[in-house]
């Protein structure tokens, strides 16, 4: 490494050093020091007296004390003994402490979640997609989530049939949630800055959820997004898919006391399925949930299942 830019990086080491605590990038530990971005990320979840609020990843708390304000209770899960002891020391001795329940551990590991009205976090991208889909298949249900994700990521969630970003997470989101682009977020917005633009999300979670096996629904979109610019046609051509797909088709034939040809063709039965009706050359990237639903119900009418 250069030497300017050794010293550089001992100096900013130093000082942060001298603040008492250094972030670790690795796990995503970029503060929001703005607060301007936080007062509005507070506003846009219209947080009630009465409401429990669910913070992933709050650091050293610039947004939690500012929640523990307003709210009857902030359930704060920090992966960091060191930030959440930081946060700890900041509300001691304070009328805020006993609204504050801080659990230090991984909150993909905390299951179930405690119940909670609301969630608002910056979260640390590198658990962007499996927060998001761990919150919307909790229960009860919770009122709205308002969260900072990387920019890319949030457009992901928020695309439609035919743009670039279109994919499997767009269609699983949205098929249990409404979401909605609050606002851009620049990198110097944080400490230390990430390298890349974030964005504020709203996700409020369809209630009651549609009435569909989630796990079908994933198994389904999952092949279809494979290679999304690939014909529906070709994705289930595909050796493995046609393995899996056999092997269900023979369980549930089993369970329903139903015989199988001794010629029957997997292959063959799930081609025909899509030639007859129409679907062989539709593509993952221009479909829309309705289309998704429909070819579900197709497949598990014909006594095809993806779980």
């Amino acid at each position: 490494m250069p030497k300017v830019k050794a010293e550089k990086k001992s100096r900013e080491h130093a000082a942060r050093a001298r603040q008492g605590v250094t972030f670790n990038t690795q796990v995503g530990q970029h503060i929001l020091k703005n607060p301007l971005v936080v007062k509005t990320m507070i506003e846009k979840a219209a947080l009630r007296a009465t409401d429990t609020v669910l913070e992933v990843g709050p650091g050293t708390g610039n947004m939690t004390v500012r929640m523990l304000e307003t709210v009857k209770k902030v359930v704060a899960c920090e992966i960091d003994p060191r930030l959440a002891a930081e946060l700890q020391k900041r509300v001691q001795g304070t009328h805020l402490q006993r609204k504050l329940n801080l659990i230090v551990g991984d909150v993909l590991k905390v299951d179930p979640l405690p119940f909670f009205d609301i969630c608002v976090a910056n979260l640390p991208y590198q658990i962007s997609s499996p927060i998001v889909f761990k919150l919307l298949l909790h229960r009860p249900f919770f009122r709205c989530a308002v969260l900072m994700f990387q920019r890319e990521f949030a457009h992901r969630l928020v695309a439609k049939p035919g743009d670039k970003l279109y994919c499997r997470l767009s269609v699983n989101t949205q098929l249990l949630a409404r979401v909605d682009l609050l606002m851009k977020v620049g990198k110097n917005n944080f400490k230390p800055p990430p390298k890349v633009e974030s964005s504020v999300v709203r996700i409020e979670p369809k209630n009651p959820p549609p009435a569909i096996n989630f796990t079908e629904w994933d198994g389904l979109v999952r092949i279809a997004f494979l290679r999304k610019n690939k014909t529906l046609g070709a994705a289930f051509k595909n050796n493995s898919v046609v393995e899996m797909l056999e092997k269900n088709y023979r369980i549930h034939s089993s369970i329903n006391n139903n015989s199988i040809p001794d010629d029957f063709c997997m292959k063959t039965f799930v081609d025909d399925i899509l030639d007859n009706n129409g679907l062989s050359d539709k593509r993952a990237r221009t479909m829309d949930m309705d289309d998704f639903l429909n070819l579900l119900h197709l497949f598990n009418s014909n006594g095809v299942h993806f779980a």
